[in-house]
């Protein structure tokens, strides 16, 4: 018995989606197709006439206006009468003469009247008349094409290697002329709207119905939400800068995983970073500094400092005062114990020194054995102090009152503070002194980052991104 493999509903829809995605995807991507060929028809004609002849005349016709230039069209003509004549009756008959005569005026007519100056295509005339002028060695190009369209110079030449030369030298140049007809607004026709608008229509009905659908299924999103989100589809309905459409099918394709653009985007990513994070740090810093000096010059640190009527207070806690006491436990109960040695040691030290000055002390160390003796008194009279003066301030943290005195003497502390701040110059010369270091560290900062070297920053990124990648490889 054969089981029929189920497949879950969700997984079908997300079958369908993806293949709708990528019939878009490509549908957009052959209307880019078109886009590109008719922005690329008039400067590459020339080459879109070589390989493909008949394609290039029928869509000139069709949605460029163009049409054979009667000039260079009635001289290839006349060209191709003469070989016919020639053919029938021989080089040197008289309807033959008559045949080169009449090329002779339409050359001359050609280099005066330059029929290729409408089409941009100077230049190829220029081409023909160096490489006529070449053939015959004359100086004068209408010289030249007078020779070479006369009997004489066809007897000697030869006739087969002269018309041989016209085809392959003379005739193609001659066929890329053309003539464009202008529109009523004054510009150059241009029918590839007859074209385009079919799959603006589609794109436009896509774009409505994405829109509605996306609107509908996030209650959040209205429609002005669902455009934004897919506004890069817009760039598919302008009927100008149509080449812009390469944004929006490269994202297509990418959704439709035709393409994997993930690689791509990450290296963008890093490179753009890695140029401008340097100057978006200076930035961002610089704009701090300048911040800071403004609250600094506008006095709103010494309002907050001094606590003047100015400053609101959101909480009705003295934050600084709350930070001395958790500092002050921190210090008392953490820092202090790990310190006693150290601190036990400097005042070894100081007692010591001040010991040395004394003219009774320094009579006793000369006796035998108080020397030693005299140390360790000194050591335990230390270690005692240092230890009745830590207890001592622990126990009046621990106790109620003590606590009380201890906050009583932080916040007279910050009273006295504060007041002499007032009454001496030594605020304003603050902020200036304060200002100016911002200022210093602001111009230190940006030198510094001046001489940071990108190219190596770059690198650096580059080589980190390749280890990753190489990492997941593995």
């Amino acid at each position: 018995m054969m089981w029929r493999r189920e497949i879950h509903p969700n997984a079908r829809k997300q079958f369908k989606g993806l293949w709708f995605e990528r019939a878009m995807a490509l549908l957009a991507l052959a209307n880019l197709g078109l886009v590109l060929f008719d922005l690329s028809y008039i400067p590459w004609r020339d080459f879109y006439l070589r390989r493909l002849p008949q394609l290039t005349e029928w869509y000139g016709r069709q949605f460029k206006g163009i049409e054979p230039h009667r000039m260079t069209t009635a001289y290839l003509d006349a060209v191709q009468q003469l070989e016919e004549q020639v053919a029938l009756t021989g080089l040197q008959s008289p309807e033959v003469n008559q045949q080169l005569l009449n090329l002779q005026r339409l050359s001359v007519e050609m280099v005066d009247e330059n029929p290729f100056d409408g089409a941009n295509k100077t230049g190829i005339l220029e081409r023909i008349k160096n490489r006529m002028r070449d053939q015959v060695r004359a100086d004068s190009s209408k010289q030249a094409f007078t020779t070479f369209w006369s009997q004489d110079y066809l007897m000697q030449a030869g006739w087969n290697p002269s018309l041989q030369f016209f085809q392959q030298e003379i005739q193609p140049l001659l066929a890329t002329n053309y003539y464009r007809h202008i529109g009523e607004n004054g510009e150059p026709i241009d029918w590839f709207w007859k074209i385009d608008i079919w799959f603006v229509g589609i794109f436009a009905a896509e774009f409505l119905a994405r829109t509605f659908y996306l609107s509908r299924r996030y209650k959040r999103a209205g429609w002005i939400d669902a455009v934004i989100w897919r506004c890069y589809d817009l760039l598919l309905l302008l009927p100008f800068w149509r080449w812009l459409r390469v944004i929006p099918v490269v994202i297509r394709l990418d959704q439709a995983k035709l393409i994997n653009l993930k690689p791509i985007n990450n290296r963008v990513v890093r490179i753009l970073i890695s140029s401008v994070v340097v100057e978006l740090t200076e930035m961002v810093v610089v704009q701090v500094i300048d911040q800071t000096q403004d609250i600094i010059r506008r006095g709103d640190a010494t309002r907050w400092l001094l606590r003047t009527n100015r400053y609101i207070d959101l909480n009705g806690v003295n934050e600084v005062e709350v930070i001395a006491k958790h500092l002050t436990n921190v210090m008392v109960y953490n820092v202090l114990p790990q310190l006693r040695p150290e601190v036990e040691a400097l005042l070894g030290h100081s007692v010591s020194q001040i010991l040395q000055t004394s003219p009774a002390y320094a009579s006793l160390q000369k006796l035998p054995g108080v020397s030693h003796v005299s140390q360790q008194i000194t050591q335990q009279i230390v270690s005692d102090v240092s230890q009745t003066t830590y207890q001592a301030i622990r126990t009046a943290l621990e106790d109620d009152r003590g606590t009380t005195l201890t906050q009583q003497l932080i916040h007279r502390l910050g009273e006295i503070f504060t007041q002499e701040l007032k009454q001496h110059d030594a605020l304003a010369e603050i902020e200036a002194l304060t200002v100016a270091l911002l200022d210093e560290v602001k111009v230190n900062y940006v030198k510094r980052l001046e001489a940071e070297d990108y190219e190596k920053l770059l690198q650096q990124k580059t080589r980190i991104y390749e280890i990753t990648q190489s990492a997941r490889l593995d």
